[in-house]
């Protein structure tokens, strides 16, 4: 995963763009991350940024983020999916895998 550290969310207008959202202190997130991570191995092909929502709380409302975990899935720089709900790395796998093609 690559840690976003650009001073305003950018969405690639091009290809998919796989957005995971967090904050610190959220356990919820922490098992999300490992099991991001797990995903980012079986697909090194694909980027995954991991974005602290503490650091962008304009831009958490403006995509209308209703809790963290988030993952936002972006393809040619619309909105395709918000997934809240994790589930397991199979679930994860799946999804990312059926964008990535």
């Amino acid at each position: 995963m690559i840690d976003w550290n650009e001073k305003q969310l950018t969405i690639l207008n091009k290809g998919l763009h796989v957005m995971y959202l967090f904050t610190p202190m959220c356990g919820t997130c922490q098992v999300a991350k490992k099991m991001l991570n797990v995903v980012d191995e079986l697909l090194p092909e694909l980027d995954i940024y991991s974005i602290n929502l503490n650091y962008y709380p304009e831009e958490a409302k403006e995509l209308g983020i209703e809790s963290v975990p988030c993952l936002l899935l972006f393809v040619d720089g619309k909105l395709k999916e918000k997934v809240y709900a994790f589930q397991s790395v199979g679930y994860l796998y799946d999804l990312l895998k059926q964008y990535n093609g």
